[in-house]
């Protein structure tokens, strides 16, 4: 052992952290440019006024009028709400209400959302994927037999980042398999963008389910970190057990109730919906560009396509100040690039840059007679 006081202080950490690779989100992995779409964030920032000055006093631990207002929302009653930082720390509350370390497990279906595997290594919680089939559907049969010691199941849909809808007729089979077993996690993240896809109505069906929400996506608010859980009133009794005392901030709780009001909600419609427009203005012209060879459909506000060198693609743009989210590491993901639905103009910056780069079985030689195009090495392309 080293005997440098830090190294000292690594070897005091948990064994299981120090080999932890953490989560790579869009804001730690960087760049330096005035079009990111790389975060599945709306493009511009809503306006809201702070009428909250009670700064002085400690927030409630489940503010009134957030928990009333989302349960008026989603259409479920007040006990079946819990607010959280974010759905991130829903997948942890999940796990540290239901896993035991070195006897329980957690299950996913790759490719998928990475903080599912990140919280539970971070937990000491074994993890257990089983891929999902070609088209990115539940494969049931090697869930099924995959389940001894499974605690708790997290499930995406929208799945992130393939856009899909996960099949209704294989969610409620997973239900029915793990009933008595183990806690499904269903996160609908997304959910606003395809709101007739939700499976909220199966609470009262199934008390082992947990549906996670976030205001980050359609509410346009991911700098608030206000994210929800919906289940039946005991699974909601166990994570307040195991929650911060005061999960939310008195500016967070303020400016969501305000988001959650009638008029916030008409707001986020109406963005709803000018997303889907531009999300198939660009489905539809990303497919003419030769550089593209496949665009996978979306439920979501963002799009995965898989492209002839990828890597050259991901840094081209980069270079232009365009930030896309590489795939490229994700299960069966090789040559994609997820894109997150920004403005018009933003998207037809995009278009513009891959209008130009050569596709599979072209020459590139054309390059030198054309300024604009850069050269790149695929090794170059930064992670």
């Amino acid at each position: 052992m080293s005997n440098s006081p830090s190294a000292s202080v690594i070897e005091l950490a948990r064994s299981n952290v120090r080999e932890l690779t953490p989560y790579q989100s869009a804001r730690r992995l960087g760049g330096n440019g005035d079009v990111w779409l790389n975060a599945n964030e709306y493009p511009l920032a809503p306006e809201f006024q702070l009428t909250a000055q009670t700064f002085n006093r400690y927030p409630e631990c489940q503010p009134k009028a957030v928990i009333e207002r989302y349960a008026a929302y989603a259409g479920v009653a007040t006990d079946q709400v819990l607010v959280s930082r974010g759905a991130d720390e829903s997948i942890e509350l999940l796990i540290r209400a239901f896993c035991e370390p070195g006897k329980d497990a957690v299950l996913y279906c790759p490719p998928t959302y990475g903080m599912y595997g990140v919280s539970a290594e971070t937990f000491g919680i074994e993890r257990r994927t089983v891929g999902t089939k070609e088209n990115w559907q539940l494969d049931l049969q090697a869930i099924a037999d995959n389940l001894a010691n499974v605690k708790l199941v997290y499930v995406c849909s929208p799945n992130n980042p393939t856009g899909n809808l996960i099949d209704a007729a294989d969610l409620r089979a997973l239900l029915e398999m793990t009933q008595g077993k183990a806690i499904v996690a269903i996160d609908e993240a997304y959910i606003d963008f395809c709101p007739q896809a939700s499976v909220v109505a199966w609470l009262q069906d199934f008390p082992h389910l947990a549906i996670l929400r976030t205001l980050s996506k359609a509410f346009a608010l991911a700098g608030l970190r206000c994210g929800f859980t919906l289940a039946n009133p005991p699974l909601i009794e166990l994570l307040l057990k195991v929650i911060a005392p005061y999960p939310l901030s008195t500016p967070v709780a303020d400016i969501a109730a305000q988001a959650l009001s009638d008029e916030g909600i008409t707001v986020m419609r109406t963005r709803v919906k000018e997303i889907a427009e531009t999300r198939a203005w660009l489905q539809e012209a990303l497919q003419q560009c030769p550089c593209v060879e496949q665009v996978f459909g979306s439920d979501s506000n963002y799009l995965m396509a898989r492209f002839t060198a990828s890597s050259i693609v991901f840094k081209t743009l980069w270079d232009q100040g365009i930030i896309l989210r590489d795939q490229n590491k994700q299960s069966g993901l090789a040559g994609c690039l997820r894109i997150t639905i920004g403005t018009r103009q933003e998207c037809q910056r995009v278009i513009d840059v891959l209008q130009v780069l050569p596709g599979a079985g072209e020459s590139s030689s054309a390059d030198d007679a054309n300024p604009t195009r850069v050269k790149l090495s695929p090794s170059k392309e930064p992670m």
